[in-house]
């Protein structure tokens, strides 16, 4: 099954299923790098050609250009977005030198001579230098190390600063899904009042929303890893476990008319709300691929969306505007975070 594609601004094309680099960083067990490598050639011949990473992702940058100096031709088809997080330290005293060495860092690493998209990020609007830094790499967009901006993990009224001091974002990547729906409370329309498109993260929960989980009891005590430890609050935001296990056995009802699995379902929700535009699924290995295919074998029914609707309420259940929780460092969900991982 063809993996569908999306036109950004007219010129650039991305699979609308992206491969994440987060899960390749730490924190999911042992990465063997050359079966990573091997890996990403296997996504591409399938159609997902668009690889997510980030600059302070511990790796994988090095890893994505391994793969295009072992597989040249397969690179001539990829699209590689990355992203710019200048450690939560830094941010005080944060330099243009500072920016376009990360920036020609993440060339170096990618072994490319301009970077499809950077996703901007900053981790504590109380320190100043977001705009500027912003502006910063919008110059260096003119100058052709870049060729588009986009922004990830800002509130509306952060996005709106940077909007308002005219820096052209095309993207915006949050993490939206049917335990978190915080987008739709001014996001969406926010990026289609500003044509921006939306690319998404988190869709399986880190992978609780799977057959794995149906009808498992509640964990408890340590978590298997990162992705776990962040999305269990997420279930727990949501309505807690009991109404995350109804959502699960809904999911594996509608998958069954459409001979696919929990995750696809989920998967194909979220690619068919407004904006969307494509979504990032993290993966170690290739073992999902064939499932990641079939997310495009279907489209949900008016009565699917109806069904789904009547467990997951029709206002978001997690709190707040998009991101909102985990920039509270002294929170649950901002605890857990890693702040200072992009040293140079």
């Amino acid at each position: 099954m063809p993996i569908d594609r999306f036109y950004i601004d007219g010129s650039y094309s991305i699979s609308r299923i992206m491969k994440g680099g987060w899960h390749l960083a730490g924190g999911h067990g042992k990465v063997d790098v050359k079966q990573a490598v091997a890996d990403m050639k296997e996504f591409v011949e399938a159609g997902i050609t668009t690889f997510d990473c980030a600059d302070h992702y511990t790796g994988v940058e090095e890893m994505i250009g391994q793969f295009r100096q072992t597989y040249p031709e397969l690179a001539k088809k990829t699209q590689v977005q990355t992203k710019f997080v200048p450690d939560l330290d830094i941010l005080p005293t944060i330099t243009r030198q500072y920016i376009t060495g990360i920036i020609d860092r993440s060339l170096t690493r990618l072994k490319v001579d301009y970077l499809d998209l950077v996703q901007f990020f900053w981790w504590d609007w109380k320190i100043p230098g977001a705009i500027e830094t912003a502006q910063i790499l919008h110059d260096l967009m003119k100058e052709g190390k870049i060729a588009r901006l986009g922004i990830t993990n800002f509130s509306v009224p952060q996005l709106t600063q940077l909007v308002d001091a005219n820096i052209p974002f095309v993207t915006n990547q949050v993490q939206y899904s049917l335990l978190d729906r915080r987008p739709e409370r001014k996001m969406v329309e926010y990026c289609a009042a500003h044509n921006m498109y939306i690319l998404t993260y988190g869709q399986l929960a880190g992978g609780f929303i799977s057959e794995e989980w149906l009808g498992k009891p509640e964990p408890a005590g340590e978590m298997a890893n990162r992705s776990q430890i962040k999305y269990k609050l997420i279930i727990d935001d949501f309505g807690g476990w009991e109404k995350f296990q109804s959502l699960l056995k809904l999911l594996q009802g509608i998958g069954k008319q459409y001979g696919v699995g929990i995750g696809e379902v989920a998967v194909r929700w979220v690619i068919e709300q407004p904006r969307v535009a494509g979504s990032i699924v993290g993966a170690t290995s290739t073992r999902y691929l064939k499932r990641n295919e079939s997310i495009f074998s279907f489209s949900l029914s008016e009565e699917d969306h109806k069904r789904i609707r009547q467990i997951i309420g029709d206002t978001p259940s997690v709190p707040g505007d998009c991101y909102e929780l985990e920039n509270d460092r002294t929170g649950r969900h901002g605890r857990i975070m890693r702040y200072n991982q992009n040293k140079i």
